[in-house]
């Protein structure tokens, strides 16, 4: 399946705009425009893949500004619900990842319930969308974690080395789920599973594909800025009254940085249940792979050859590969328009 296949018709649109004013019929060959022109789409990929989460922490802010505090509640969960709707609706979320987005929400509101009846945070009593006391938008900031993961693995087009076997995967995360329930009543286990996660991520790499470059990073790496940005957001949402913890009842203070283990933590969750839209394949799971560095080693030509890499037909997975151009350098502007016409017709932006 592609990542054409995936993506919304809104999206296509925005594709074609892009193209027009990223690649103007050429390729950029400076290094400063193309650093500069990386740098702005890995940026828009990023903000157009939090469009749920920020929508709904600015409503969370607009809310605490200007409506009180006895009906916040409910328009909070009537908010979250048209935006869900929303972006259904209008093309920036497909039906395939509105059904992760809803498993998070479930997932999420399970253990809200849970958690709020055990004293770690509380919310502004009222409304009449609640569910056990909890109001029901909370699952919803669970959801934008799920939209958020779904969306980024499409528009940047991941793809993975050593990704751990699906089964090892699913164990762990269900030790975690089941932590933030048991650390109540029994030794609370966090510190051993984020060793596991560690384990289990150590070797693990995320290949994303940006524009026209794709970058390496550690999964682990990844996971970590998630989590960071998370609880930079939970700051927020805290501060306009979403929820607060036993630490902000008298006055709002900065979250404690710790939470940043428990979203860490999340993540691993989070990634269990992405798979199910986007499921890994490959042995023992794993998502096939074409590392840029390792397939141009391989066609880089041996000192003294008789024959040129160009002149090497492609084999394996460099020849299976939709997205990636002949390897050859383009001589003249024929050529050059060539190869932008090629990179736009196989390598969508998102």
């Amino acid at each position: 399946m592609t990542v054409r296949s995936l993506s919304t018709a809104v999206e296509h649109r925005i594709d074609r705009a892009a193209r027009r004013v990223l690649d103007a019929g050429h390729q950029p060959h400076r290094p400063a425009r193309v650093v500069v022109t990386e740098f702005l789409v890995f940026g828009a990929k990023q903000a157009w893949a939090c469009t749920f989460g920020a929508l709904l922490l600015a409503t969370m802010a607009v809310a605490h500004l200007t409506v009180p505090a006895a009906v916040r509640n409910d328009l909070l969960t009537v908010a979250a619900v048209l935006l869900q709707l929303g972006m259904l609706v209008f093309g920036l979320e497909t039906v395939r990842e509105l059904r992760v987005v809803l498993l998070f929400h479930v997932v999420g509101t399970v253990m809200e319930v849970f958690k709020t009846h055990a004293g770690s945070w509380t919310y502004e009593p009222g409304g009449v969308l609640v569910v056990l006391g909890v109001p029901l938008f909370s699952g919803f900031m669970y959801g934008a974690v799920g939209s958020y993961m779904v969306r980024v693995h499409r528009l940047f087009d991941l793809r993975f080395d050593r990704y751990p076997r699906q089964w090892l995967l699913v164990v762990v995360a269900a030790l975690i789920y089941g932590n933030f329930f048991a650390h109540h009543v029994v030794w609370d286990a966090r510190w051993p599973l984020l060793a596991a996660v560690v384990a289990l991520f150590a070797r693990t790499t995320m290949h994303v594909r940006v524009h026209r470059s794709v970058l390496r990073m550690p999964v682990l790496v990844a996971m970590g800025l998630v989590a960071l940005f998370i609880w930079l957001a939970e700051n927020v949402a805290t501060w306009a009254g979403a929820w607060s913890y036993p630490a902000q009842a008298a006055a709002w203070q900065p979250v404690a940085p710790t939470k940043i283990v428990a979203w860490f933590l999340l993540m691993v969750i989070s990634v269990a249940l992405v798979t199910w839209v986007h499921p890994a394949t490959g042995p023992g799971g794993a998502v096939p792979v074409r590392p840029a560095a390792r397939a141009g080693r391989s066609a880089a030509p041996r000192e003294g050859a008789g024959r040129s890499a160009a002149s090497r037909r492609p084999r394996g997975a460099r020849a299976a590969d939709p997205h990636r151009l002949a390897e050859s350098r383009p001589s003249g502007a024929a050529s050059a328009r060539r190869e932008s016409s090629a990179f736009r017709d196989r390598a969508p932006l998102g």
